[in-house]
């Protein structure tokens, strides 16, 4: 195998390698299988130019955050999988909490800050995207936009914004609120969110209907408005980006996580995996077009993005995101 992948796999026990050597496992061995929710353009540019370099072919099986997770806790010990890639951290915090993960190596983990891993090591952050508040530049200034994305839950805000209550995106940002505010605050916020916001299924829709003014503004992720405006605009011409900053909740950046499995047999080979996104995978963040942030110590993002250390995002352990009880709570505020 090429450098990279060698001089990971020659700290390997030597049993491993010898079985690695022989017939059908030297197949495998040279193969992992990535169970991912991230994005599929760039997953699918961070595992052909892995393999470019390595020659470890990587066999990319698709999905959403919840979908995936719940399905690596059905299978257990018998997945198939050797990698999880998500978009946010309430999946791999699932994943965790069934101990399917192996500790992630420590010189993998040396190359993320502390605010863009969980603080146990037995996954990473790879990527990650920041909260917004996207408004209509011809209803809005700044000084009619929310101060706090608790400010949302007032009366005055009624039918005037939207989300996407089904999706990850936003149960991982309720995830947030959770963790800054505590249970009795969110549980609040979201019987007033059943009232004033509109419910529209996918960041791109809320994007779409603050375009054509149908509601005030929306809470999506930043990657969305970026994404329009570098294509045609044609969906965010009329749409400016607030950042609640303050350390407020809506100042929440969500970290994508990566992670090995604990019953992969190719482990050599997934760590590097993971490895690579958080060293020369950050590079495709930063030329791509993804307009996810790169989250690797020195690691440049994309030109047009506002630096994460402007954004004055509350400080949160990934590892702490409770996806199952946000999912009750927003299920009691009969948004699920």
């Amino acid at each position: 195998m090429r450098s990279f992948l060698r001089a990971l796999l020659s700290a390997a026990p030597l049993a491993l390698i010898c079985v690695a050597s022989s017939g059908a496992m030297a197949q495998n061995a040279g193969e992992i299988v990535v169970y991912n929710a991230q994005h599929e353009s760039l997953a699918k540019a961070w595992a052909e130019a892995f393999t470019a370099e390595t020659g470890v072919k990587i066999v990319m099986r698709n999905g959403g955050d919840t979908q995936l997770g719940n399905q690596l806790v059905q299978e257990g010990a018998a997945s198939s999988a050797d990698v999880f890639l998500t978009e946010n951290s309430p999946a791999m915090v699932l994943v965790d909490s069934a101990k399917l993960f192996a500790p992630v190596d420590p010189a993998t983990l040396d190359l993320v800050p502390d605010d863009y891993r969980p603080s146990h090591g037995r996954w990473v952050g790879i990527a990650a995207r920041a909260t917004i508040f996207a408004y209509d530049k011809r209803k809005l200034d700044q000084q009619k936009l929310p101060a706090s994305i608790m400010d949302l839950a007032s009366p005055a805000w009624k039918g005037r914004w939207a989300a996407s209550p089904s999706g990850a995106d936003f149960q991982a940002i309720v995830s947030a609120i959770l963790d800054v505010k505590g249970a009795a605050a969110t549980q609040a916020w979201l019987n007033a969110m059943k009232q004033n916001a509109l419910a529209l299924r996918g960041n791109a829709a809320a994007l779409k209907a603050v375009n054509a003014g149908e509601v005030d503004g929306a809470v999506i992720y930043h990657y969305y408005w970026f994404g329009d405006q570098a294509k045609t605009g044609e969906n965010s011409q009329n749409v400016g980006i607030h950042y609640f900053r303050n350390r407020d909740p809506g100042a929440f950046i969500s970290v994508s996580g990566g992670g090995v499995l604990a019953s992969s047999k190719n482990k050599p080979q997934a760590q590097a995996f993971v490895k690579w996104i958080v060293t020369k995978g950050q590079n495709i963040l930063r030329t791509g077009n993804s307009y996810e942030y790169a989250v690797a110590k020195g690691a440049a993002s994309n030109e047009r993005l506002t630096p994460l250390v402007d954004l004055q995002a509350p400080k949160i352990d990934p590892a702490g995101l409770n996806s199952r009880a946000v999912s009750d709570m927003m299920t009691a505020a009969g948004l699920l």
